[in-house]
């Protein structure tokens, strides 16, 4: 709406401007008029596509209200003056143009010379309008309007030039050339005056510049041809004045130069301006060798090279003046756009042309033909740009936009040209007709297309360059005009010489303007050299760098003397922080000045000034860092490193100065990357000591800092009033304050065994400190007792005194953990701290006397629910009864309704004295305790003197005394919320709502206590009070208390179990009627439902997600619903029993089920994605070899302690035995290690593999194939573990002297046995080409030769201790002969005996072990 504002007062001075004109008038106000009401319609559609954006039809006229914009502001800018005439001008040369195609060529009376050379001045005429047009450009609109119209007028001079000269031709050929050349003119005209029109229109447009430059090349080139095909003038003169034609038109991008003229490098550009040098001065050789000997022929192509070579150096020097330019610190680069939008609009106009002609009745068929041809290439030329632009782009609502207008363009260009054949074949009205058609479609796709592609965030942005950059950009510029100037002057000379080679002053004029093109050539090198980009501001950084060493120089020799003063403008920390940010930019800007000073030279300026702009922060940082530091050695350390980093970058700084950006000085690149790395090395290693020395230092300052402000900020009035109540921030200030003192201790627990945790939990007592101090703001502010305020402030600033002066001793003690000072000062700071806190807790106390009261009572309250749920378990067994047997019921129902009674009226006390003083409500608090404490003591004596025999109703009046406690501990947290609230506060709503329920439960132990000994009545009254504690519970799972208890998803579904079994029960007593089996149902219903109720919340509340939470409560509502519902009909059967009620309480008790299985879904859902089941074959298997593997791994290190046993015999080579058969022993024990673990690794992958599957059932894993599998494995791996146990008992045994080596190699040979058992367990199901299937097979293999090699050992020590106790002597006389024989037969045959005997009882052991497990199986 602004906009539009501005355009209407813009337009009506447009239309004050044209003064006399009243045609011009109207049109400016006609096309300001026609833009406001299409703006109109366009925010119209935009509201219906807002209000429906999916229907299709409000987004096409949507889209078409935006075309109609489009075009009518277009039509608007035709309109202002200048850019009226433009149009004319245009429009003029079209239809002159169709002369071209009409094949009728006037027949003059004149000479074909004659109108050779009126056809040569027209030409003339025309490309210096087009020189003017240029510059008329950027000048005034009457300029623009007189250029435009005089543009025109030479142009139908030139046309009515050339058509003399097709018509004087003999040669139809001849003709049809001078028809194409003359075209070419019409079509490079109309775009220069297309071009004219943007910049006009438009000063800042982007590459609008360049595209006028080069459509005015493309007149001069137009016309040159032209001439050259229609021209018999001197031979070589031809060649000359289309070289001064091509030499003036290029000297135009010399001029308002904000733009990119080509893709060249500056290096680039200078090697072109270099070589251009030499071949301009061979051609001009050339072109007076060639003069002098009359090869007029070579004379004309030397001239032609001569021009060519002098457009490119203009070329060069205007792309080097922009790169100087952008150069420049203060400029700004241009960025190239995506699409070209004169390039658009130059295709729209030619196409509309195009059209036009085809339209046009008096076309012939050659024009017809001629018209496909233009709009075919320029739609051809529109879908290969739209296609580059989809490639480019990263919009994808661009990038599909332009695929689809592209398809649209092609698909209605395909449309058009079957018209455009059917036309030419058989002009009639029916076929232009069609023809016109399909030209509709193909103009508003092109319209639309061109419109898109006009988006501003599709175009280039133009370079901003700087004064001070026009100035440097000026020799450049200055040199290049006076090439052009000389090197005119030189064709120049070269034409006048064409006639005339016999002129001895022309010969002299041109070599003297041979040597001014040559030295001007010279000059414009020179200026390029010298105005390399990047050269200046690397030599300015390098004095910069070179004054930041001198400064760190000074600092250093200051702190060496001692001299180096404290700064003042910050403190160590933020000088610390100013380091650390200087040093990540300079880091950050080191690898752009290295790819700067590789290939882009134009950026080298710009990113070394960078780099010295955040050096200078660092080095001041550095110096009030090091001022700051208390160690003289830290800070000559640190000074001396800046001092590495700041020559590091002066040697990259000299090293990009040589590289200058040039893609070709490779091996100044070498040394750029060099010195970048050496750069980024410097940088790490300060980074490295600043953040040791700000760890150690400043982030403790920090602290200190915080605590500090914090402590100032107790006494400071607020600015808005508290949110909560005093009791609100009593109970976050006592929390902030318990961490405190916990942390404390922790801190001085810490600093004897990991001092690196100190740092950490010195920051969590600053945070805790910091909400304590901003809590007791807030405290100070809702306490109505002055002298508690002061004593809260005075208590919480002496607390951050202490807390401050522990951050400090903690600091000094993980710095030198072993100084026993510092150690000493931490534990008087800790100590400080807990006495502080416990001020602290005092005086909060102190201002919330009743708020502390009701926190008490609650803690007691639950000391008393816990008591009667203790005696109900008591009475549920049986065993309750009373001391006194001759007790009654009686003695004790008074006083039961007596307390009950007085607590209703303690009950309203306490809800008035919420909004009393804290005195009062203490008081309140202290009497309805002491009431609750009564009724509980008569309720029990009153249960036990029912008798045990009465079981159910000692529980009935339990529970209902429970009740009524657990509503007192809610209303007491009610009352404590409630304290100091207005009567609109929801605390206060939830206080009257605690006391409706605390009333509600006296109520219902009344009614309880009242028919206690009635029996009639007694399930009536059970069911009755288990519906309202199941109806208290529902009401606690969709509160937001919190839950003391941890439960998690299995408990959740082991307490469904119980639900099902009351539902039974309950089902069972509706049927019967019975009151007996009413109360059991209601008493165990009650408790099944409560818990489940409190678990299913406490297990949701560790739920994954929030899905899982929800669902899972909202399960556990819907199944204590579903009883409470039971339980409502049960008490309706008892109350009333009627055949429809029973036939109606399957259909309940169903619904219980449902629930109950939605809430086992829901604890499923609850166990999240790391779960495993316990009972899962395979879990079970890997965790008892896991077991295993540990057993084995404790043996071996009992083993590795075992000493050899001490022999006193003399030494030889038999002591070595014990250690050959300990190290056996050791190698067996690591080796069943690593087969256990192999078969772990195993059994994992099995399961991973589908191999082994998972089973969810619980214990029946043992009656399928994976559980025998599984069971096979552990039983396997236990034995291992078991044998590898005896053997290290045994070797312990042996090399203690207390066991024999046969008992060695037995647990040798058994563990061997059992890695048997074990392979053979894990390979069942494993691929014996598998990786861990060949670890477990070596692991195998490595157990039985380390078992072998015990057995080996063992059996050789006892080979040397037979030999060695084995000596025999034999008697000289026969009879001792004979009696030692006899008993070495004896020894035998008992031996044998005893052996036998042995092998019997294996015998009968492998039968026991094995019948054993047939009967199991």
């Amino acid at each position: 709406a602004n906009a539009l504002k501005v355009l209407s007062t813009a337009s009506r001075g447009v239309a004050a401007g044209f003064n006399g004109q009243p045609q011009a008038q109207e049109a400016v106000l006609q096309a300001a008029k026609t833009v406001m009401e299409n703006s109109q319609n366009l925010i119209l559609q935009a509201k219906k596509s807002l209000a429906d954006p999916t229907a299709p039809e409000n987004r096409n006229n949507l889209a078409r209200a935006a075309k109609a914009v489009s075009q009518a502001l277009s039509s608007m800018i035709g309109c202002l003056p200048g850019l009226r005439d433009v149009d004319a001008a245009i429009k003029a040369i079209a239809n002159g143009s169709q002369k071209l195609v009409s094949g009728q060529y006037p027949h003059l009376d004149q000479s074909y010379q004659q109108l050779q050379l009126a056809l040569s001045e027209a030409g003339a005429g025309l490309n210096a309008s087009a020189s003017n047009l240029v510059v008329a450009s950027r000048g005034s609109n009457d300029m623009l309007a007189a250029a435009a119209k005089r543009f025109a007028d030479d142009f139908m001079k030139m046309l009515d030039a050339a058509m003399g000269v097709a018509g004087a031709a003999k040669d139809k050929q001849d003709q049809a050339q001078v028809v194409g050349y003359t075209r070419n003119v019409s079509v490079a005209a109309s775009k220069l005056l297309l071009a004219g029109k943007a910049l006009a229109a438009d000063p800042n447009a982007p590459n609008a510049k360049n595209q006028l430059s080069g459509a005015a090349r493309n007149v001069t080139e137009s016309i040159n041809s032209l001439l050259g095909l229609c021209s018999s003038t001197t031979p070589g003169q031809k060649e000359c004045e289309n070289a001064l034609r091509s030499i003036r038109a290029s000297e135009s991008m010399l001029e308002h130069i904000r733009e990119p003229v080509n893709q060249a490098s500056f290096f680039a550009c200078q090697q072109s301006v270099r070589e251009a040098a030499v071949s301009t001065n061979e051609q001009m050789g050339n072109v007076s060798n060639n003069l002098k000997r009359g090869n007029m022929r070579e004379f004309g192509d030397n001239i032609t090279a001569t021009a060519k070579l002098v457009s490119n150096l203009i070329e060069s020097a205007a792309q080097s003046a922009y790169l100087v330019g952008i150069a420049d610190p203060s400029s700004v680069a241009g960025t190239p756009g995506l699409v070209d939008s004169t390039q658009f609009a130059q295709a729209h106009q030619a196409v509309t042309t195009a059209c036009e002609t085809l339209l046009n009745p008096q076309s012939s068929q050659q024009q017809v033909l001629s018209a496909a041809t233009q709009v075919a290439k320029h739609t051809s030329a529109l879908c290969n740009v739209c296609k580059g632009a989809s490639a480019k782009t990263t919009n994808a609502v661009a990038k599909k936009h332009f695929v689809q207008s592209a398809k649209e363009v092609a698909n209605r260009t395909a449309d058009l040209v079957k018209s455009i054949k059917a036309l030419a074949s058989n002009p009639s009205d029916a076929t232009r007709e069609a023809c016109a058609r399909t030209t509709r479609p193909l103009m508003e796709a092109v319209d639309s297309l061109t419109t898109f592609a006009s988006s501003p965030e599709f175009a280039s942005v133009a370079a901003k360059i700087s004064p001070s950059a026009q100035e440097n950009m000026k020799p450049i510029l200055d040199a290049a005009r006076h090439m052009v100037a000389s090197s005119c002057s030189f064709v120049g000379a070269a034409r006048n010489l064409c006639g005339s080679q016999d002129d001895t002053p022309g010969w002299q004029l041109l070599n003297q303007h041979s040597k001014a093109v040559a030295d001007s050539i010279r000059k414009l090198l020179e200026e390029i050299t010298a105005k390399a980009p990047g050269q200046k501001e690397c030599d300015e950084s390098i004095m910069h760098m070179n004054q930041a060493v001198n400064q760190i120089d000074q600092a250093t020799l200051g702190a060496i003397s001692n001299t180096l003063q404290p700064r003042a403008e910050s403190t160590l920390q933020g000088f610390h922080e100013q380091v650390m940010s200087a040093l990540a930019e300079v880091d950050d800007a080191i690898d752009p000045v290295v790819s700067a000073g590789k290939q882009e030279s134009e950026r080298l300026g710009h990113e070394v000034i960078t780099v010295c702009s955040h050096f200078t922060p660092l080095i001041n940082g550095m110096v009030g860092a090091a001022s700051k530091t208390k160690d003289h050695n830290r800070q000559v350390s640190m000074l001396n490193q800046a001092k590495t980093l700041a020559e590091s970058m002066l040697e990259l700084l000299y090293a990009a100065k040589r590289s200058g950006g040039n893609p070709d000085a490779t091996a100044a690149h070498q040394e750029l990357v060099e010195a970048a790395q050496n750069a980024h090395d410097a940088v790490k290693d300060l980074s490295s000591t600043i953040e040791s020395a700000a760890s150690a230092s400043g982030a403790v300052s920090s602290l200190v800092d915080s605590i500090q402000k914090a402590a100032i900020r107790v006494d400071e009035p607020l600015m808005a009033a508290p949110e909560k109540s005093y009791v609100d921030y009593q109970e976050s200030m006592v929390q902030a304050a318990k961490n405190i003192a916990m942390r404390s201790q922790d801190i001085l627990g810490k600093s004897g065994t990991d001092p690196p945790a100190m740092l950490p939990l010195a920051q969590d007592v600053a945070q805790n400190y910091n909400s304590l101090a901003a809590d007791a703001r807030n405290a100070v502010a809702t306490t109505e007792q002055e002298e508690v305020a002061t004593r809260i402030k005075q208590t919480v600033a002496a607390l951050g005194k202490s807390s401050s002066d522990l951050v400090l001793s903690t600091a000094a003690a993980a710095s030198s953990p072993n100084d026993m000072y510092f150690r000493r000062e931490l534990s008087d700071a800790a100590r400080a701290v807990s006495e502080k806190v416990s001020r602290v807790l005092k005086a909060l106390q102190a201002g919330s006397r009743g708020t502390q009261a009701c926190l008490d009572a609650i803690e007691e309250l639950s000391g008393i629910v816990g008591d009667l749920e203790t005696t109900t378990m008591f009475a549920s067994a049986g065993t309750l009864g009373p001391d006194n047997a001759d007790d009654a019921f009686a003695n004790h129902r008074d006083k039961i309704l007596t307390n009950a009674k007085a607590l209703v009226q303690d009950t309203k006390e306490l809800v008035s004295s919420a909004a009393s003083s804290q005195e009062k409500l203490a008081s309140a608090v202290t009497h309805i305790l002491g009431t609750s404490r009564k009724l509980a003591t008569t309720a029990k004596l009153g249960a036990a003197s029912l008798g045990s025999d009465d079981k159910e109703a000692q529980v009935l009046l339990l529970n209902a005394v429970k009740d009524v406690a657990s509503a007192l501990s809610g209303l007491m947290g009610a009352t404590k919320n409630a304290s100091g609230k207005g009567a609109n506060d929801p605390e206060v709503e939830d206080l009257r709502s605690a006391a409706k329920v605390m009333v509600t439960n006296v109520s219902s132990l009344l009614k309880t206590v009242k028919t206690a000994e009635d029996e009639s009545a007694r399930g009536t009254r059970a069911i009755e009070a288990a519906l309202d504690a199941i109806s208290q519970a529902i009401t606690n799972l969709n509160s937001g208390e919190a839950v003391r208890e941890e439960a998690s998803p299995e408990d959740l579904i082991r307490s469904t179990k119980t639900i099902t079994s009351a539902t039974g029960k309950a089902v069972t007593a509706g049927n019967s009627g019975k009151q007996n089996e009413a109360i059991v149902a209601a008493n165990e219903g009650r408790k099944a439902v409560v818990g489940l109720l409190t678990t299913c919340k406490a297990a949701a509340l560790r739920a994954e997600s929030p899905q899982a939470r929800d669902y899972a409560l909202e399960s556990g509502r819907k199944c204590g619903q579903s009883y409470h519902q039971v339980l409502e009909h049960v008490l309706s059967m008892m109350q009333k029993p009627t055949p429809e009620k029973k036939q109606k309480l399957p259909e309940l008790s169903k619904a219980v089920a449902v629930a109950v299985s939605e809430v086992v879904r829901a604890a499923e859902g609850l166990k999240g994605s790391d779960w495993v089941n316990p009972d899962d074959p395979n879990v079970i298997a890997e965790n008892e070899l896991l077991a295993a593997a540990a057993s084995i791994e404790a043996a071996s290190k009992k083993l590795a302690q075992l000493k050899p046993r001490q022999s006193a015999r003399a030494a030889d080579e038999s002591l070595s035995f014990d250690e050959q058969i300990l190290e056996a022993a050791k190698a067996i024990a690591a080796a069943t290690g690593a087969l256990v673990k192999s078969a772990t690794q195993t059994q994992r992958e099995l399961v991973a593999q589908g191999r082994a599957t998972s089973s969810a059932s619980g214990p029946s894993y043992l009656k399928d194939d994976d559980g025998q599998w599984s069971q096979g494995l552990v039983s396997a791996a236990k034995m291992v573990a078991g044998t590898t146990g005896q053997l290290c008992d045994a070797a312990n045994a042996l090399v203690q002297g207390g066991a024999s080596e046969e008992k060695l190699v037995a647990a040798a040979k058994g563990v061997a046995k059992s890695t048997a058992h074990l392979l053979l367990a894990c390979m069942v199901k494993a691929d014996p080409n598998s990786d861990s299937a060949r670890r477990l097979q070596e692991a195998g293999n490595a157990v039985k030769t380390a078992a072998e090699h015990l057995v080996q050992a063992a059996q050789t020590a006892a080979e040397a201790a037979q030999e060695e106790q084995i000596t025999v002597a034999l008697s000289s006389r026969k009879t001792g002969q004979i009696a030692a024989e006899l008993e070495a037969q004896e020894i035998i045959l008992r031996k044998e005996r005893e052996l036998e005997q042995a092998r019997i009882k294996l015998s009968k052991l492998r039968e026991l072990k094995y019948g054993h497990g047939q009967k199991d199986s």
